[in-house]
């Protein structure tokens, strides 16, 4: 049937770049033909888009610019190719958008180099540059933590800043902390795992150890930050979501001069008592406004993992609209 519908050719100028765009075994190319209902071939010097006449011009926009991050020596993978489609779907009656979001954000010890991957992460990004107190708000996997360790990072190779700290309320998820074995440092220490992953990650394990134990680098349960003020540092709060009205609070308020202070969670996966506010939600609607306080909100399209996980979001996000549904009936 498809092939009763219209086809448009494009001009190739490098046969191989554009097969190596397709990626192994074409499978940028499938995910392409399956989202936007075309079907693409390569006949010598010219790609031919075969299909309906709107998801064709879809197909070449997303060509374009994919060649043009190929072009950019950018890494064109399945995520990227699946990105690009939702966004040029979002185009329609808009009119055409600039898609440049990969700005470099730091290279890490052993040289790779750590990018945004999404508009949304861009955002993010020039927000932390231009506000004291960014709250990164959204679903797992979206780059919140692990971008805002980056810009920490730069900031103290930068020395706009003396000092790191991050920290994590050490929230109870089905396991008791009196029942983990070892002292007091050694229980807290599988919720700051994450943290130590991505410092080790992006800095190097030798580099985090030395700074580490200089007192450079602080990586300590939220509980530690009452009573300080903390001057010259770049302070990260993650799974704020976790905290209560009054810990979120006192966090905020240890902020001292020349510091940044950025908070990271995610409202829907809060781990506190049944009827325990959390003091993201809250504090949402208390500092939204206030100049040099901003809020960055990512939604499923800025997931930088595997797909499934996008579908996984929705699914969720989908049942907690049913649910309140079926308890508004109820009532």
């Amino acid at each position: 049937m498809i092939n009763n519908f219209a086809g448009k050719s494009m001009a190739l100028v490098d046969i191989e770049k554009t097969q190596e765009l397709f990626g192994s075994y074409d499978e940028n190319l499938k995910i392409i033909e399956n989202e936007l209902l075309v079907s693409i071939l390569i006949r010598e010097d010219e790609l031919r888009i075969i299909g309906e006449d709107k998801n064709i011009d879809r197909a070449r926009r997303v060509l374009e610019i994919l060649m043009k991050k190929q072009d950019d020596r950018e890494e064109i993978n399945s995520q990227i190719v699946s990105y690009i489609i939702a966004l040029v779907k979002e185009e329609d009656g808009v009119g055409k958008q600039t898609y440049d979001f990969d700005d470099v954000v730091i290279t890490t010890a052993r040289g790779k180099v750590i990018k945004c991957k999404t508009l949304g992460q861009k955002d993010y990004i020039n927000s932390i540059k231009q506000n004291d107190i960014v709250f990164g708000i959204g679903p797992a996997g979206t780059g919140k933590t692990y971008l805002a360790m980056a810009m920490a990072i730069k900031a103290f190779k930068n020395r706009e800043v003396n000092r790191i700290i991050l920290t994590r309320p050490a929230v109870e998820a089905g396991e008791k902390l009196g029942f983990l074995p070892g002292d007091l440092q050694e229980k807290v220490d599988p919720y700051l795992r994450p943290l130590y992953d991505a410092l080790h990650d992006i800095m190097g394990i030798e580099v985090f150890q030395k700074n580490m134990e200089k007192g450079l680098i602080e990586v300590a349960p939220l509980a530690y930050m009452r009573g300080r003020t903390l001057n010259d540092s770049y302070i990260i709060l993650d799974e704020a979501q976790n905290t209560t009205p009054e810990q979120m609070k006192m966090f905020l308020t240890r902020l001292g001069f020349g510091s940044k202070v950025i908070v990271t969670g995610d409202i829907t996966q809060i781990d506190l008592p049944r009827g325990r506010a959390s003091g993201l939600k809250t504090v949402m609607g208390i500092l939204e406004g206030i100049k040099g306080v901003d809020f960055i909100y990512f939604n499923e399209k800025d997931v930088v993992r595997h797909k499934l996980v996008q579908d996984i979001i929705k699914a969720y996000e989908r049942y907690e609209i049913n649910k309140e549904d079926l308890n508004d009936f109820s009532e």
